[in-house]
């Protein structure tokens, strides 16, 4: 197969496999924050710091997730791949937060 083009199938997978990460951890963090506006609406939050639970948890298994795909996919992450699996979960992360967005705008017309 031809260099470039095996280049160019690497970087793919890896943006692709680094969007369904930051996808995934999109989607947990707005179930967590949905979670917890339904705490806070029935008024289950004493303080302000109750709203944190859970946290860094949530980003310790985003750090598990992409250990997990250096360890089993190590071919997207060398010679520079690993920029485009940041890449790949900076624009997935970012996708959602834009719905996100989107939708508050939507409800608030």
């Amino acid at each position: 197969m031809n260099p470039q083009a095996l280049e160019i199938l690497r970087a793919s997978a890896a943006l692709l496999a680094g969007g369904l990460i930051g996808v995934a951890f999109g989607l947990v963090q707005q179930a967590a924050a949905r979670r917890y506006q339904k705490k806070e609406d029935a008024g289950q939050f004493n303080t302000g710091w109750a709203v944190m639970p859970g946290s860094m948890r949530r980003v310790a298994t985003l750090l598990v997730a992409l250990l997990l795909i250096q360890l089993v996919c190590p071919l997207l992450f060398n010679n520079g791949c690993q920029w485009w699996v940041s890449a790949g979960l900076v624009a997935g992360y970012a996708l959602m937060l834009y719905r996100n967005l989107r939708q508050r705008l939507a409800n608030k017309n």
